[in-house]
């Protein structure tokens, strides 16, 4: 049973990815049939987060009340009904109306299942579902371009990954007995407590603030190299576009491969000695972008950038648990990924006003410093744990 159930969470976790890069491959050609600018992309993109950060601010209340079983089906059928409404959507407004239960059924879930998977499973688990969400983010863009190249139109593509989701509510419905006796704890939540904390006592817990900027940091990386990589290539080092496009997906590439190699290191390393061997790894990655040594090393350091990334998203989240204790790790976990979102919203866009008004060519320093502040954070959420212990 409990194997059934780790490949129920397994394909959730691909689910959750499915939708995440639709937007993005898919608005070349939207934009134009609705009759938008291109950066009202932005808009769409700036609503799914901020469902996204409210319903993380609210999974632990639904967890307890309902469960990590219901809470995961109920939103991804949510999430499929919305990836339907923008099958049928013939106009930016009906985008934006639909942006919502979209972003909405994405925090609550995404939230709810890291917190199970770090309460239950092993690091290596994280690792690897974590993989599977790349996977995920890497097949969407797939099936829209199967549906823009075969003439059926970008709605069609939102319409295949709708049938998708569907699919999955209805296996993760069927699979509500197993999240019961999965938990091991008499019930499907996982989050051994009676009453949901309030913010303010998140906040005082030791260790809170400094894990909410590590995640805050790590994500504005993982969305500003995702978002200005090309940019920086062709402006910056006179690449060609479509080589610089072709360089920019090595950083995903590195990421999906390393969460993949960063399930075995964890069978040796601690959670706290991956995250550091990220830095290591990162900071590697942007040296080597700022030595003038041509196109080879510039592949190279995205490259390393994407497997630096790779184990500090799974490992911070699998050790919320041990820093903060089982009762309070739900909560903690729907915090963090806010606090991940506003990350992502916030710094690639004003890296978007530096390049604008600066440069472009301070794209490295910029994540350097994103970087070290990181691993200053987290270095002081590893110091004051140890003890209150």
């Amino acid at each position: 049973m409990v194997h059934l159930l780790l490949a129920v969470i397994y394909l959730s976790f691909i689910s959750l990815g499915l939708p995440d890069a639709l937007l993005g491959s898919a608005w070349p050609t939207m934009y134009g049939a609705l009759g938008v600018p291109v950066s009202y992309a932005g808009i769409i993109s700036m609503i799914i987060a901020l469902g996204t950060t409210f319903s993380s601010l609210q999974s632990d209340r639904l967890t307890r009340r309902l469960g990590t079983g219901r809470v995961t089906a109920i939103s991804t059928g949510v999430t499929a009904a919305a990836m339907l409404g923008f099958s049928f959507s013939r106009s930016f407004l009906a985008l934006c109306l639909w942006a919502v239960p979209y972003g909405l059924g994405a925090g609550s879930v995404d939230a709810s299942l890291n917190n199970y998977v770090a309460l239950h499973y092993a690091s290596r688990h994280m690792s690897w579902l974590h993989c599977m969400w790349g996977i995920g983010a890497s097949i969407g863009p797939y099936i829209m371009g199967y549906a823009l190249f075969g003439g059926f139109g970008w709605p069609m593509g939102y319409l295949l990954i709708a049938l998708l989701q569907a699919v999955l509510t209805a296996a993760l419905l069927l699979s509500l007995p197993l999240w019961k006796k999965g938990s091991g704890n008499g019930g499907e939540t996982g989050t051994p407590g009676e009453r949901a904390l309030s913010l303010g006592e998140i906040f005082r817990l030791p260790g809170a603030k400094e894990v909410m900027v590590t995640f805050f940091c790590y994500c504005a990386i993982e969305q500003t190299v995702g978002l200005w990589a090309s940019s920086y290539l062709v402006l910056h080092l006179g690449l060609s576009a479509e080589a610089a496009a072709g360089f920019a997906g090595l950083f995903f590439m590195g990421i999906t491969a390393g969460r993949g190699a960063s399930g075995f290191l964890t069978l040796r390393l601690n959670d706290g000695n991956m995250v550091r061997l990220g830095c290591a790894i990162l900071a590697a990655g942007l040296a080597i972008l700022l030595l003038p040594l041509g196109d080879t090393a510039a592949l190279a350091g995205l490259l390393l950038l994407g497997l630096g990334c790779a184990p500090v998203y799974p490992c911070l989240i699998h050790a919320t648990p041990d820093h903060f204790g089982a009762e309070n790790s739900q909560a903690v976990i729907g915090v963090q990924m806010a606090s991940a979102y506003v990350g992502t919203c916030a710094m690639p866009f004003l890296f978007g006003l530096a390049a604008n008004h600066i440069s472009v060519a301070l794209f490295p320093f910029y994540l350097a410093a994103l970087l070290l502040m990181m691993y200053l954070m987290h270095r002081r959420l590893l110091q004051k744990t140890a003890q209150h212990g």
